[in-house]
């Protein structure tokens, strides 16, 4: 199987040098991903919404993630973000890991990864 690039033509994938996915071996992997809003709850739809994008132009969807990282500069800002995460994965639960960091511009409250398995 050929290695597939997926861009979403977003400002930081030239800039930085990578794409949205890449599928590889049955997986399909999600680069960290921010959206756009003016709070952390609609930047976690958007980025959702982009993650999304991704899967379908692979072949997959968000019932195919097998593992989702959430990345904030604020662990405390997270609990809005939990009704639409069991929304969108509830009934297919990926493993999970939820990290303080910096993210690349401080206008970000969250970036999501997801890794998920084509479905055959």
């Amino acid at each position: 199987m050929a290695i597939q690039r997926i861009s979403s033509g977003g400002e930081f994938e030239e800039k930085v040098g990578y794409c949205r996915a890449v599928v590889a071996g049955g997986w399909v992997h999600v680069a960290g991903t921010v959206g756009q809003g003016e709070d952390i709850v609609a930047q976690c739809r958007s980025a959702l919404s982009i993650i999304e994008t991704a899967l379908q132009k692979a072949g997959a969807g968000l019932e195919d993630v097998v593992r989702v990282t959430y990345m904030l500069p604020d662990r405390t800002e997270f609990e809005p973000c939990w009704l639409i995460l069991a929304d969108t994965f509830g009934a297919n639960p990926p493993a999970a890991t939820m990290i303080e960091c910096g993210l690349i511009d401080p206008k970000y409250r969250i970036e999501i990864e997801v890794t998920a398995f084509l479905p055959e």
